[in-house]
């Protein structure tokens, strides 16, 4: 009986020492590690950004792909003539034709028994050399306009607002052909909002009327007239003519070469005369020529018509209206010529202010 109630004993004494055993684990102290724990495993987790890269084929996707672009400067000289009528286009040298055989062949196509659009526009396409002087330099993107001499329809609205002192100024930009034309008080107009500057394409102004016009900086932005794009000056009723009816250009720069640029225009119509679209081209490719850098080589390499919806495109030569290459004793005459003027201007100017 006594062996029993000892082992009963033991047995009790046991079950207490586990229970307290138990009680240790799930005291605020295990809380307090592991929440630190967690803190800890937080701070090692580093996020890793995906990049979204195209489809790469299975087989390629370890390894770096350095992808060789074909050269966008078309050169063909040293391809042969073609001595027959019909031949394969890319093993032989592109045909050059003159603008008047270039308009025909475009009308031939377009004639009613084939596309039967003669009314089609004409465009030229342009292609650049953007080099520019140095090696690691190019041209910017610009955008121009150029005057011709022979207008169309361009078929886009073109609204021009021209601001300007004094009557006669006002009327002869009125009899240009300008939309709207005033002065200080068309100023206060936009400023109040009772007129918009997004309704017009085209700012224009002359100098005498500068100093109010700043304060309209703002609200123009790129468009605040400037000698640079041609929109600032005295001869209102050239400047009026050429942005209402000249064809506006843009060049861009290709994004994976940055040494070839293209413009694409349009010149006219096929229904226009002949010699009118030759001398239209000749303005515009005069124009595209004033940007050229100073250095050595092309920088129109070729050019193209073409007359949608034929995919038909004829090859020109550009270099009847224009400088083939950059000629550096034209540009050191020219600097020469302008040397001797300024010490002339200054002896007049003193001269004036001693007799004053």
């Amino acid at each position: 009986m006594l062996s029993l109630l000892s082992s009963m004993r033991a047995l009790a004494v046991r079950q207490q020492t586990g229970e307290a055993l138990r009680c240790l684990h799930l005291t605020a102290v295990t809380d307090a590690a592991r929440k630190g724990t967690r803190e800890k495993a937080r701070k090692k987790k580093v996020k890793v950004e995906v990049k979204k890269v195209g489809f790469i084929p299975h087989n390629q996707r370890d390894k770096k792909i350095n992808v060789k672009r074909a050269d966008k400067h078309v050169d063909d000289s040293w391809k042969q003539v073609s001595k027959d009528d019909v031949y394969v286009g890319r093993y032989y040298r592109w045909p050059v034709y003159t603008v008047a055989e270039a308009i025909q062949c475009h009308r031939e196509t377009h004639h009613p028994s084939m596309y039967n659009v003669p009314n089609a526009p004409l465009n030229l396409e342009i292609e650049l050399n953007m080099q520019g002087e140095k090696a690691n330099r190019f041209v910017d993107n610009f955008q121009r306009m150029a005057m011709i001499p022979h207008k169309f329809d361009h078929g886009e609205d073109r609204k021009i607002i021209v601001f300007t002192k004094g009557q006669e100024e006002i009327t002869e930009a009125r009899d240009a052909g300008a939309s709207l034309v005033g002065g200080v008080e068309l100023i206060k107009d936009i400023t109040s909002g009772e007129l918009l500057l997004s309704d017009y394409q085209y700012i224009i102004a002359h100098p005498n009327i500068l100093a109010e016009l700043v304060a309209l900086r703002g609200l123009m932005k790129r468009k605040f007239p400037n000698p640079k794009s041609e929109t600032l000056g005295t001869n209102l009723a050239e400047m009026i003519v050429k942005f209402s009816n000249g064809i506006s250009y843009s060049a861009s720069k290709d994004e994976y070469q940055q040494n070839f640029g293209l413009i694409t225009a349009s010149v006219g119509t096929l229904d226009m005369d002949a010699q009118h679209l030759e001398e239209n081209i000749r303005f515009l490719l005069q124009d595209v020529n004033t940007v050229r850098p100073k250095r050595d080589g092309r920088f129109i390499t070729r050019v193209l018509l073409k007359s949608p919806p034929s995919s038909e495109q004829l090859k020109i030569d550009p270099f009847v209206y224009v400088s083939e290459l950059y000629d550096k004793s034209t540009a050191k005459v020219k600097k020469d010529s302008k040397k001797p003027e300024e010490p002339v201007e200054a002896e007049e100017k003193a001269a004036a202010a001693m007799s004053n």
